[in-house]
């Protein structure tokens, strides 16, 4: 069906093809499940916690089945083939912040961490379940809105619901205490979470459309909300109450931050918005000169001045600057990276060392491959996650903190990348996407590639959850063991032995994921006792171990979204219970 685009109060809708649903499907009862393990390991001081993620999980399982039903418009063009993943998008943040705080109330019943270190993560549980009910809040809205007039109960329940979980999560602000914040400065800023949310997801949908499911653009949203608000709460902290009142932010300091995790946050939220300023230093280039053919070349030439000069800019100058404005570097934190790798230069060099000959002999063996092979993408896109594993299992197992700040420059370098290809910045651009190409898949589009995001993100995010207060030895390993062995297991082995599909439509097979979820086992039952011999004590019993490989396999072999993304997350939050 070609797409048809209506305007409806100003309002664009496109048309997808028809869709028929179940009430249950595969996605959906994995992550019901999910929400169901959670909130049955949570103690009683976690109460108003989860019945607010109850409600929330209910109000996006009917929004997501009013989305999906058949001739249902969707507000947005979302990638094609791909199910709305509403759920998944709006539970998964908010369930990854409620296990961290189970783990994190353990810790201070043992009386291994302070209650301020509670109360904030709990402050950003409750902004991310804003922002998870403002996107809910504002797609339903938008669901009642259709021009064509379907069954409207999804959207009904989904308000209701996010209703009920407002007052729970006003309730809860308003008798407890987050770093010692006023109750309406609480609610203000929770509620700016929700709208900064809102206003994201609709630019990022728009900016890169047909690029992402509603799920998928849900969580990197969320995330990027809640990880520059945080910046902006540290800022002002140390702007002492010009934006907000000092007295708000004074029991904040007593949370430690490591210089490692602020040049980490400056970085990645600096590359961010860097392409805002880009965009408008490009125009005012293209204004300024003739674009003539004759005076093409030096117009290129001018583009690539332009973007090295500000990029130098923004990485030497401005990012530095906020580093050292809210942590105290007694030098430039660039030097202060030098000064950390040749702390340890024979360990940290060598593993520098080790990581680039694994890099140079993999990338150009496998796009030499991808260039005179018949071998099926997806297959040639499983060995960088065999690649992931050989390059992070020992850096994380020997040198945790070094992979820390390893994994904060790939993405800097990813960010960088992605921006050169995107503006075809002179001379890269066009070799960069050509090699790029060379590895994308259905996920992937010309305006975005996020593939490699989501795989680094994804062995990454469990790693950085993991810094402080940590009782799970494995929990830093979800993401290298979901993705670098389970999922590539699962796709080898299904492609070449498996027979019974998960369903009619899809590709995954039982065979793939038998697979996938006995190898993360072998995996484990390994790498344990590497870690006991390591000093690590053991405290993940095998039946939550079994679960959690089992859960998070499941996932895998049902979901329309990019498994990247979402597996790790889940097998993280499901690890540290």
């Amino acid at each position: 069906m070609r797409d048809l685009i209506l305007f409806p109060r100003k309002t664009r809708f496109w048309w997808r093809p028809s869709m028929t649903t179940s009430f249950l499907n595969g996605e959906r009862a994995v992550a019901v499940f999910f929400i169901g393990i959670l909130v049955y390991s949570l103690p009683l001081s976690l109460l108003f916690h989860g019945v607010a993620l109850s409600l929330l999980t209910l109000a996006s399982f009917s929004l997501e089945i009013s989305f999906d039903s058949s001739n249902a418009p969707s507000l947005f063009p979302t990638r094609p083939g791909a199910s709305s993943g509403i759920l998944l998008g709006a539970v998964t943040l908010p369930s990854l912040l409620l296990s961290k705080l189970v783990q994190l109330s353990r810790g201070f019943s043992l009386a291994q961490l302070q209650i301020q270190e509670i109360q904030y993560l709990t402050l950003q549980y409750w902004a991310t379940s804003a922002s998870a009910c403002g996107v809910v809040l504002f797609l339903a809205f938008a669901r009642r809105r259709s021009p064509v007039s379907p069954s409207r109960w999804g959207s009904s329940l989904s308000l209701c619901s996010i209703s009920l979980q407002v007052l729970v999560s006003v309730a809860a602000l308003a008798t407890t205490s987050q770093i010692g914040m006023h109750p309406a400065l609480k609610l203000a800023w929770v509620f700016c979470h929700g709208l900064a949310s809102v206003k994201l997801i609709q630019h990022f949908l728009r900016t890169f459309p047909s690029c992402a499911s509603i799920g998928e653009a849900f969580l990197v949203t969320s995330g990027i909300v809640l990880y520059f608000c945080d910046m902006l709460l540290l800022t002002t902290k140390k702007l002492h109450g010009l934006l907000v009142s000092s007295e708000s932010v004074t029991t904040e300091h007593e949370i430690s931050r490591s210089e490692i995790s602020i040049i980490i946050q400056g970085l990645v939220l600096g590359l961010l918005v860097y392409p805002i300023a880009l965009k408008y230093f490009l125009q005012i280039w293209e204004w300024s000169i003739n674009t003539s053919a004759g005076a093409r070349r030096y117009y290129e030439i001018g583009r690539t001045v332009i973007f090295l000069a500000s990029l130098g800019f923004v990485l030497i100058v401005i990012v530095p600057s906020w580093m050292q404005f809210v942590k105290e570097f007694r030098v430039h934190p660039f030097f202060w990276v030098i000064s950390f790798i040749f702390s340890e230069p024979s360990k940290r060099l060598s593993m520098c060392i080790y990581w680039m000959c694994i890099i140079c002999v993999s990338v150009l063996r496998f796009y030499n491959i991808s260039k005179n092979s018949k071998i099926e993408r997806i297959l040639l896109r499983k060995y960088y996650h065999l690649m992931a594993v050989l390059m992070f299992l020992p850096a994380l197992i020997f040198q945790p903190k070094f992979l820390d700040l390893a994994f904060g420059a790939a993405l800097a370098i990813f960010l960088m990348l992605e921006i050169i290809r995107v503006w075809r910045i002179w001379p890269l651009g066009q070799p960069i996407n050509q090699f790029m190409n060379a590895f994308t898949d259905h996920r992937d589009s010309d305006l975005l590639i996020v593939s490699h995001f989501s795989l680094l993100l994804g062995c990454a995010l469990p790693i950085w959850m993991s810094t402080g207060y940590n009782d799970r030895p494995l929990a830093p390993f979800a993401g290298i063991l979901s993705l670098g062995i389970g999922d590539t297991m699962a796709s080898m082995v299904g492609h070449k032995y498996g027979v019974l599909r998960w369903s009619k439509t899809g590709k995954k097979t039982v065979e793939g994921t038998a697979a996938g979820i006995t190898s993360v086992l072998a995996a484990c039952s390994l790498l344990l006792p590497l870690l006991a011999s390591t000093g690590y004590i053991l405290t993940q019993h095998w039946f939550s171990l079994l679960l959690a490989v089992t859960v998070s396999g499941l996932l895998e072999a049902y979901t329309a979204q990019l498994d990247n993304a979402f597996i790790p997350l889940f097998f993280y939050s499901l690890l540290c219970l």
